[in-house]
């Protein structure tokens, strides 16, 4: 790991709550509301996870993650899945050359720096399954050969949740790969109004907006603030809060299945970036806080009698929260 200076590390991590303020900036000259999804965006960037994202349709989610990937200089690609679609129209095919006598290689969509799957459960099971190997170990495996995905590689999954209809729940193996969930509401009634005036004013033209859209970031400089976000200090008493928190949830008498030991280190990773994105280079309780329910909520399984008596993850969350003891 590369060690810096105090004084370099200081500056670094405030050269990273500078460049995620610019970002939210840009994005707010075109994206209205949305604030925490788009934290919880760049934090699973900068800290090397996925994300599922929970929404109704026409809420912005894919023009957030196209704005982001292009602020950060890296290639977008987009799958729009159906029942029919294969693991091959995500993960590509190997084809035979007969000019070169050979069999090459032709990359799907996964094989981008920002992967969006629109509506991950109308994929079948098998379809779904192809990305698992892309999530947890960034490569892919074709006819028994290892192909490497590009560096940065964030996957993001949408689903609706309102529609049942010909979809495919993930099972729990699956939403375990990814490190945040977000439930995404409708906005407000003045953010509503907000995207009325913008309208009128015809701001909301999306190729406009591009023109003038500049990247703050590069392959290179993500590169490099993920081993700036290293440096960024996890105290014992922070790494004990984060053991208790994750514990808390596998003991708790509402769930069959509580978080597993990737959510404790998508919550030091994530903790970290939510340092360094507040210009600090050490973790505090509340960055953990802020946390819980994007990284453990999509983990917890309710036993059947307690979804049935209206008990949530977000409820059980919520208690741990307030009877864990905050260092």
């Amino acid at each position: 790991m590369e060690t810096l200076p105090i004084k370099d590390i200081r500056d670094d991590i405030s050269t990273v709550s500078t460049l995620y303020q610019q970002i939210l900036g840009k994005i707010g000259e075109f994206v209205v509301g949305n604030e925490s999804m788009i934290e919880m965006l760049v934090i699973g960037l900068l800290a090397e996870g996925h994300v599922l994202i929970e929404g109704v349709p026409g809420t912005a989610k894919t023009t957030l993650v196209k704005v982001l990937s292009h602020l950060s200089g890296c290639e977008f690609k987009r799958v729009q899945c159906a029942v029919d679609t294969q693991p091959a129209d995500i993960l590509g095919v190997r084809i035979y050359d007969q000019e070169k006598r050979e069999f090459l290689l032709k990359k799907g969509p996964i094989f981008s720096n920002f992967t969006l799957i629109d509506e991950i459960n109308r994929i079948t099971p098998k379809t779904q399954s192809a990305f698992i190997e892309a999530m947890s170990e960034r490569q892919v495996t074709l006819d028994g050969i290892t192909f490497h995905l590009p560096d940065p590689f964030f996957c993001i999954a949408t689903q609706n949740p309102f529609e049942f209809e010909g979809t495919f729940p993930l099972i729990e193996a699956q939403k375990d790969r990814f490190m945040m969930s977000y439930q995404l509401n409708y906005l407000s009634k003045e953010e509503e109004l907000e995207i009325l005036r913008r309208e009128e004013k015809g701001e909301l033209d999306l190729e406009r907006y591009y023109e003038k859209l500049s990247p703050v970031l590069d392959h290179e400089r993500i590169a490099r603030i993920i081993r700036i976000l290293r440096t960024v200090y996890v105290s014992e008493p922070i790494l004990q809060y984060i053991r208790d928190l994750v514990i808390a949830t596998r003991a708790h008498g509402d769930v069959m299945l509580g978080a597993s030991s990737r959510a404790s280190i998508a919550l030091v990773r994530g903790g970290r970036a939510v340092a360094a994105m507040n210009n600090r280079t050490y973790v505090i309780p509340d960055d953990v806080k802020k946390l819980v329910p994007w990284v453990l909520e999509h983990r917890l399984l309710m036993k059947r009698e307690s979804d049935m008596g209206g008990v949530t993850g977000r409820q059980v969350l919520e208690e741990i929260l307030r009877t864990i003891e905050v260092p």
